[in-house]
C-alpha cells in the first residue's frame, strides 16, 4: 500500500530514501539523462532517470514506482535521484493532448474530444483541482448544517410522484408501476420535519427539461432543507447564514488556491450577506424600464438575472414569484393572491439562479385547490396530503444546486465542468 505521497517527500532532508507512486506528466531526454515530472493526487515532483535504468519506453501518463533518494537541483528545488523504475501500467489508448498535459480542458474547443474521454482527462490536474473544490463545497455545507443541528435524512431517488410537470420528469417502469428519478426530494423532507425538525439531503435530482443554459444538467446534486415552525421571513436570514459560513468556509481552507489550480479567481460574494431584495414585479418593472422586454409571468432568463446582479451590484434576492410560475405546495402571501411566499437568490457575475426558497402551505384544502389549478391528482398526491392533515406545523424548505454554487464560488463557465461525468439534455450518456 502506497504510503508516502508528493507533498511530504518535499519536506525531507536530502539524501533521504524515498518511493514514489504516481504518473509521468513531462519527460526530457539529456545526453545519458531522463528528467521526468511525476504526480500523485498531492502534487508533481521532477524525477532525475539514468538512461541506464530504463528498461521501457517512456511515455506521458504511464504509471511508475520508483525508488531514489531525495536531492536538490541548482535552484534549490526538492527532486529525487533515481537508483530504479519500474513500468506499473503502460498507456496503449490514442489520446491527443495527453491527459496530464497542459490542455485547458474547459475550453469550448476542446469540449467534444473532453467530454467523450472524461474517463481519461479526469486526471488533468485542473480536473483534479475542480473535485477537491467540490469535495470542500460539499464539507462546508456540511458543516454548516450539523453546526446548526440539521440532521442528514437519505431520501428516495425512485417516486411516484413529481414537483413539476410530467413534461420534464425522467420516467422509469419498476415491475410495471410507473414512477420517476426524483426532481427534488422535498417531499420526503417534509416528511422527516415533522419528526426532526431542522432536516437536509445532499443527493442527485433529475430533470428532463430542455435547456441548452450553462446552468442546467439533467443529473445534477441538489441541497435540499427543510425548517420547523419558521416563517419566510425568518428563513432568508437562515439561508443567508448557510451561504456565507460555506463562502467563508471554503476560502479559509483553500479555496482560492484551488480556483488558482483551476485557472480562475475564488468569489467571495457569499459573504456579502444580508443580500438585497426585490420583489418580482418589482424586477419586471426595473427590466422593462431598462429595455430588458419581460412579460410578467415569465421566469426571469439569463440576461434579466444578469441585469439585475450587476445593477444592485452582487447577489440579489427576487421575491413573491407569481404562481403560474412556481410549484404547488408553496404558500400564496395572502387567501387568493397571485403570489407566492417564494424567493430566488441570484448570483453575481451573471451566473443566475443557484437557489430557492419557500414557505409551504400547511392548510388542506389550500393544497387541493392548487394540486387542481396544476392539474395534479389529489388521489396520486394523497401521502403527501396526509401530512397536512396530522399535526403539520409551518415551515420552509429551501434547495440549491450543488454545482451552481460551486460554480458560483470558482467562476466556472458551466455547470457540466464541476460534476465529475455530466449528463445533458440531448446528449450521448458515455461514458
Amino acid at each position: 500500500m502506497k504510503t508516502l505521497y508528493v507533498n511530504k517527500i518535499k519536506t525531507l532532508d536530502k539524501g533521504t530514501d524515498v518511493e514514489i507512486w504516481g504518473w509521468i506528466s513531462t519527460f526530457t531526454k539529456h545526453k545519458e539523462l531522463y528528467f521526468v515530472k511525476v504526480e500523485d493526487s498531492t502534487g508533481s515532483i521532477d524525477v532525475v532517470l539514468q538512461l541506464s535504468t530504463l528498461n521501457f519506453k517512456i511515455k506521458r501518463d504511464q504509471s511508475v514506482h520508483i525508488f531514489g533518494k531525495v536531492g536538490l537541483d541548482k535552484n534549490e528545488n526538492v527532486v529525487v535521484d533515481a537508483d530504479s523504475i519500474e513500468l506499473v501500467g503502460d498507456v496503449n489508448v490514442d489520446l491527443s493532448p495527453s491527459a496530464r498535459s497542459d490542455i485547458d480542458v474547459f475550453a469550448e474547443r476542446n469540449a467534444n474530444n473532453v467530454v467523450l474521454n472524461k474517463h481519461l482527462y479526469i486526471r488533468n490536474k485542473k480536473f483534479c483541482a475542480v473535485l477537491k473544490a467540490r469535495d470542500l463545497v460539499i464539507e462546508a455545507v456540511r458543516a454548516w448544517f450539523k453546526t446548526n443541528g440539521y440532521t442528514d435524512v437519505t431520501a428516495p431517488i425512485l417516486t411516484p410522484i413529481l414537483l413539476y410537470d410530467k413534461s420534464t420528469g425522467i420516467p422509469v417502469k419498476i415491475k410495471n408501476q410507473d414512477a420517476f428519478l426524483t426532481q427534488c426530494v422535498g417531499f420526503y423532507l417534509e416528511s422527516a420535519v415533522h419528526s426532526l425538525e431542522k432536516v437536509y439531503n445532499i443527493g442527485p435530482s433529475f430533470r428532463g427539461a430542455e435547456s441548452i443554459s450553462k446552468r442546467h444538467l439533467m443529473e445534477y446534486w441538489h441541497i435540499k432543507s427543510e425548517t420547523a415552525f419558521c416563517s419566510f421571513d425568518e428563513y432568508f436570514d437562515v439561508v443567508e447564514d448557510l451561504v456565507s459560513f460555506a463562502t467563508k468556509y471554503v476560502k479559509e481552507h483553500g479555496g482560492p488556491e484551488l480556483a488558482k489550480d483551476i485557472g480562475t479567481e475564488f468569489c467571495d460574494d457569499g459573504m456579502k450577506a444580508p443580500f438585497p431584495r426585490i420583489t418580482y414585479t418589482k424586477a419586471i418593472e426595473l427590466l422593462n424600464e431598462n429595455g430588458i422586454n419581460l412579460a410578467y409571468g415569465k421566469s426571469l432568463n439569463d440576461i434579466s438575472e444578469k441585469f439585475l446582479s450587476d445593477y444592485f451590484g452582487g447577489p440579489i434576492w427576487i421575491t413573491h414569484k407569481p404562481k403560474c410560475i412556481e410549484g404547488f405546495p408553496y404558500r400564496e402571501i395572502e387567501k387568493g393572491s397571485d403570489l407566492t411566499m417564494t424567493a430566488d437568490l441570484i448570483a453575481s457575475h451573471g451566473l443566475g439562479e443557484i437557489l430557492g426558497i419557500a414557505e409551504k402551505i400547511t392548510n388542506i384544502d389550500e393544497i387541493k385547490e392548487r394540486l387542481l389549478e396544476k392539474g395534479k391528482s389529489y388521489d396520486e398526491y394523497k401521502w403527501f396530503c396526509d401530512l397536512r392533515e396530522y399535526g403539520t406545523v409551518p415551515h420552509c424548505g429551501l434547495g440549491m444546486g450543488l454545482e451552481r454554487l460551486i460554480r458560483w464560488m470558482f467562476k466556472m463557465n458551466h455547470v457540466k465542468d464541476v460534476i465529475p461525468f455530466p449528463r445533458r439534455i440531448n446528449k450521448v450518456i458515455y461514458p
